[in-house]
């Protein structure tokens, strides 16, 4: 039985690209998610952060010029965060996997190769 993952993709990011080749190579059947296109929305940031087992600063990309433009930090509230998140995806770090109630962040690569 093949193992499905959906990877919340972005084709412009290097490890992002390097986590999908990475995944195919093992016969992974990949969902790819663009998330910069179809957002994800606060719950299911929650959720998957969740699935993570991380904080909401540490599913995000702090040296991003807008963080800062929006006045995020590093201590802000999480709730604060996952609203930044879900209004500017573009702030979520990439690349994620998730397979069913479990997710790796693709940072290294090689750490999604956990939900095999």
């Amino acid at each position: 039985m093949a193992v499905t993952i959906t990877l919340w993709h972005n084709p412009r990011c290097s490890k992002s690209r390097e986590t999908l080749k990475l995944l195919r190579a093992h016969g992974v059947d990949v969902v790819e998610r663009r998330y910069l296109d179809d957002a994800p929305g606060e719950a299911e940031i929650r959720e998957v952060l969740g699935k993570l087992g991380l904080r909401p600063i540490e599913m995000m990309r702090p040296k991003e010029a807008l963080f800062k433009e929006l006045g995020l930090r590093r201590d802000s509230d999480d709730e604060t965060l996952i609203a930044a998140m879900a209004a500017h995806p573009r702030l979520i770090e990439r690349p994620i996997a998730i397979r069913g109630d479990k997710a790796r962040l693709g940072r290294p690569p090689e750490q999604v190769l956990e939900l095999l």
